[in-house]
């Protein structure tokens, strides 16, 4: 069994949900990523998305778009990234990490030599935002053949045929991306939220994770009443913004947002 599949299958056993936090890596400094997710880990944690440094990330907000460019001005690279999955890895092998980022990088290092590379340091899956499951036809058996998850969107707006297929291709958890817009904007209504995850669950069998409008512990609490697990990334990449020239302070900031979330969803 899958690292990720397995923590679901806790989580699910104990009446949880999964707190899924999202950083770029690499912001605001290479040294600080790792630190960071065992930070967040212990703040309660179960699956950390990574995000991979992009030029052009189409469905980030300007919050995101900013941590790619302090990322990308050190010089991360998608190679930066494993390695620092690696660091982690060498005291944390339970944790499951997920990349999450665009297709361009993964395609200039080549699928299989990425999804070697990627198994090796000890990734478990990876959500490409711009690779449609109607397109992964050549990536995802190479993938499969590594061990990786390959995670998929879906969009509010994201047909019944469209989530079957999407259940059929991806593996993992499927991600639900709560608002029509890009991270970090609108607000979140629950109710609507509540009704496609419903439809969602009877198209797709996979556990159902939502972001995209996440920004407190109300806000994951109430989600977590209808989700397997809720994805907070912009409400912490801004106290990467806030507090970027103390890695300490960045640290503490995140921990203190994930831990209020913690208790509310476990309320």
């Amino acid at each position: 069994m899958r690292r990720i599949e397995r923590c679901f299958e806790r989580l699910s056993g104990q009446n949880r949900k999964a707190l899924i936090p999202f950083v770029t890596a690499g912001d605001p400094q290479k040294d600080v990523t790792v630190p960071l997710m065992h930070a967040m880990v212990e703040s309660g944690a179960d699956i950390i998305e990574l995000g991979v440094p992009f030029s052009d990330p189409m469905a980030d907000g300007p919050v995101i778009q900013q941590a790619c460019e302090r990322s990308l001005a050190h010089g991360t690279s998608t190679r930066d990234v494993l390695s620092m999955v690696g660091s982690f890895r060498e005291t944390n092998s339970d944790t499951p990490v997920v990349l999450m980022g665009y297709l361009n990088p993964v395609e200039v290092m080549g699928y299989e030599a990425f999804a070697k590379a990627a198994s090796e340091a000890g990734v478990d899956g990876v959500l490409l935002v711009d690779l449609p499951p109607e397109e992964a036809l050549e990536v995802k058996p190479v993938m499969d053949a590594a061990g990786l998850d390959l995670i998929f969107l879906v969009a509010p707006t994201t047909s019944d045929a469209r989530i079957k297929l999407i259940g059929e291709a991806g593996s993992g958890y499927l991600y639900y991306v709560s608002l029509k817009g890009v991270t970090g904007s609108a607000s979140l209504n629950v109710e609507e939220v509540a009704g496609r995850v419903e439809t969602i669950r009877n198209l797709a069998k996979l556990p159902i994770g939502v972001g995209f409008g996440i920004k407190d512990a109300e806000s994951a609490q109430a989600v977590s009443r209808v989700a397997d697990g809720v994805v907070v990334g912009s409400a912490l990449v801004n106290q990467v913004d806030k507090h970027q020239n103390d890695p300490a302070a960045i640290n503490q900031a995140i921990s203190d947002i994930l831990s209020a979330m913690r208790t509310a969803m476990d309320t």
